[in-house]
């Protein structure tokens, strides 16, 4: 493999993050080495740099395409040359949280597959993620596509734990990328469901009406008159939150149906507690629902609906810039200006 030049994004301590060289990864029995497409920017990102929670060094990034440069000895599934798209979590598939369901709570899974990280002009697959987990992307699927294999599984775990049924009602807090793949995934999943996006900015609500939502509106009497109308009074079977906190929270279970099921799909702010009447959940038989990432069944289900041109997530994509352009991309977020950011290789690799 000829390679002139491997960059990565570095971080730096706080929320800083530099462009830096690191030699090329050297590949390992059942590994494979995977030159950059794409990779999409994700929220948990932006948590781990708002809060310092990244040590210096650290390079994220894990919604990743890439191009295979070089295979491990043992590894037949795959050539030279196949675009692949690959998580960086595989739970061990035999402990307690896997044979209960609870793969994404498997100590194994913790484990991030990817090496250095997903912001890099170069990223090695260990193998326990190259033999379960990558999938080699068909000629019609395109990068911009296949990157939200990693993020909509995450999408359909939530969606699934639910248990909304086929002609439910379905509510999604933020029209954020991930509020807004909310809405794609279930409208994929679920044909039938009819689905409400929930959000405080006007562009926001017009998008989500442009791909497919039932209705859009304000949070508060405006959420409430618009969900009331899609369940004749009832509430809705299920509210994803993708906001985060207490006050989310409460507004999710305040749209509900008795019965129905709140899906947490976001940090709060670090030792919130949640602040509503307890008899509105055991007298009415409402449930709360943690959801975290996507373990290989979700995964799996995403790619096929990808595959398959029932979810198109390609939408969400706002703007694609090399890596050399990281702070770009990060300031376009924060600033509320971006829904899916996708990072490219760094000038210095595209060139060489």
């Amino acid at each position: 493999m000829t390679q002139h030049a491997n960059n990565v994004i570095a971080c730096r301590g706080g929320d800083a993050t530099a462009l830096e060289p690191r030699p090329v990864p050297e590949v390992g029995a059942g590994e494979m080495l995977l030159k950059l497409r794409v990779v999409g920017f994700c929220g948990t990102d932006l948590f781990k740099l708002d809060t310092g929670a990244a040590q210096p060094g650290t390079v994220l990034g894990h919604e990743l395409v890439g191009e295979v440069v070089a295979l491990g000895d043992g590894v037949t599934a795959f050539q030279t040359g196949d675009r692949i798209a690959v998580p960086h979590h595989v739970p061990c598939g035999t402990c307690l949280m896997c044979r209960r369901g609870n793969e994404t709570m498997c100590e194994t899974f913790r484990e991030n597959l990817m090496a250095p990280g997903g912001f890099a002009d170069t990223v090695l697959i260990k193998a326990r993620a190259t033999a379960q987990a990558a999938h080699r992307v068909p000629d019609g699927v395109s990068d911009e596509a296949a990157v939200f294999m990693e993020p909509a599984a995450c999408v359909l775990r939530g969606v699934e734990r639910a248990a909304v049924a086929a002609d439910g009602v379905a509510v999604v807090q933020g029209a954020g990328s991930m509020g807004l793949l909310h809405l794609l995934v279930l409208k994929a999943a679920l044909p039938g469901v009819r689905v409400a996006v929930v959000d405080p900015q006007a562009d926001r609500r017009d998008l989500a009406l442009k791909l497919g939502a039932d209705a859009a509106a304000e949070p508060g009497a405006a959420a409430q008159a618009a969900v009331g109308n899609l369940t004749n009074g009832a509430g809705a079977d299920a509210v994803f939150d993708t906001v985060g906190g207490a006050g989310p929270l409460k507004a999710a279970l305040g749209l509900t149906r008795q019965g129905g099921s709140v899906v947490l799909f976001a940090h709060a702010p670090d030792g919130q507690t949640a602040d509503f009447d307890l008899n509105d959940l055991f007298k009415y038989e409402r449930r709360i629902l943690g959801t975290y990432s996507g373990a290989v069944h979700e995964q799996g289900r995403v790619f096929d609906l990808i595959a398959s041109g029932a979810l198109d997530p390609t939408p969400l994509v706002t703007h694609k810039m090399p890596l050399d352009d990281f702070q770009t991309g990060l300031d376009l977020v924060r600033a509320r200006k971006a829904l899916k950011v996708l990072f490219t290789p760094s000038r210095a690799a595209e060139g060489s």
